[in-house]
């Protein structure tokens, strides 16, 4: 009892055999599905990869404009750190003529107060010699003097007050 079966009567046959007939009638449309899935997720990928690519020049172009920020930044500060340095300069040099000038100025002060003073004892010394001057002319007059002696002082003392009043018109 061996029964033979035929091609037909074993069922993995038609399994196989509807496996290719789908392939067949079904086999391009599914194939274009399939390659068309596959050209989109390719696109898609070329997309994605362009848009990178652009990203990435994008990129490298911030990143140049940034150095060269950075860049003119860095000159820039060193322009006003060497501008600093050369106002520090200029007004250190400013303040060291004031000071100069302020010191002279001062000195010629001291030297005008100086000669003030100078002169005021000066003047107090002629004050005190002509005070004592004129005390002792009262003295001697009071002890008397003749007329013809007085008239000869007078005469002496006029002579000589030009060369008397030549220090005081001096000073």
């Amino acid at each position: 009892m061996h029964h033979e079966e035929s091609f037909f009567g074993d069922p993995r046959n038609w399994v196989v055999l509807a496996f290719i007939l789908f392939f067949v009638l079904f086999g391009r449309r599914l194939w274009a599905v399939l390659a068309g899935m596959l050209d989109a997720r390719a696109a898609a990928v070329k997309a994605e990869l362009e848009e990178a690519a652009r990203l990435r020049r994008e990129a490298e172009s911030m990143l140049r404009d940034a150095e060269k920020q950075r860049a003119d930044a860095l000159a820039e500060a060193k322009a006003l750190i060497e501008g600093a340095r050369a106002e520090a300069i200029r007004v250190t040099a400013a303040a060291a003529a004031e000071a100069e000038t302020s010191a002279r100025r001062r000195e010629q002060m001291a030297i005008e107060r100086i000669a003030a003073a100078e002169k005021a004892a000066v003047d107090d010394v002629r004050l005190a010699a002509a005070e004592v001057a004129t005390t002792a002319a009262r003295q001697v007059l009071a002890a008397g003097l003749t007329a013809a002696a007085d008239a000869v002082l007078i005469d002496q003392a006029i002579t000589r007050l030009p060369v008397a009043l030549a220090p005081s018109r001096a000073a």
